[in-house]
């Protein structure tokens, strides 16, 4: 009888543990850890500059890179926002920056500074709407205008299966996640 008293004893406080442990892992502060904000002011002063919103380049930037600011993709990609060095020199000039190298797009600044930018640039294109303008993002403005024309996908987010790169229904359905995430958290 007093083996069976001490086993519900245990099993008591096990169940208290993990419901601590369940109550914790759902504070604002807990999932913060898994959606951090760093580069706050850098984010903060672009997005106001070109108009984006900050959380949506935080949510692009843990996709890309998970703040990472030395990322670089098997494809050649750099820095936070995953910037691929041909984009990034078309962007450059737009933005003031000559003689742009690919080194310089580990800096969190300038990587940041050019793809809220881009962001922006491609928010313009497709009015504003962030499912077409994260697809474009990472699929390419062709492809994405594309698929619009050639009625292969709607362009809204409830058929993101119609769009026919994996790697983009993925991208776009992680990013609006974390974009959610972010909202949540910081707005």
């Amino acid at each position: 009888m007093t083996q069976n008293i001490k086993w519900l004893r245990m099993l008591f406080v096990i169940l208290v543990f993990l419901l601590l442990i369940a109550a914790v892992m759902r504070t604002p502060q807990f999932r913060r850890l898994s959606y951090p904000y760093a580069y706050r002011e850098i984010i903060e002063e672009y997005a106001a500059e070109y108009r984006v919103d900050p959380l949506l380049v935080a949510a692009v930037i843990r996709e890309e890179s998970k703040f990472n600011a030395d990322a670089v993709s098997r494809k050649g990609a750099l820095g936070l926002m995953q910037l691929m060095p041909s984009t990034a020199q078309w962007i450059a000039p737009q933005v003031g920056i000559i003689n742009l190298t690919d080194e310089m797009l580990l800096d969190p600044e300038i990587n940041i500074q050019l793809g809220t930018w881009y962001l922006a640039n491609l928010a313009k294109e497709f009015d504003g709407r962030h499912e077409l303008v994260i697809a474009s993002y990472n699929a390419g403005r062709g492809k994405v205008a594309s698929w619009l024309r050639d009625d292969v996908w709607t362009g809204r987010y409830e058929d993101r299966e119609q769009i026919p790169f994996g790697e983009t229904r993925i991208f776009l359905q992680r990013v609006i996640g974390s974009y959610r995430n972010y909202q949540e958290l910081y707005r």
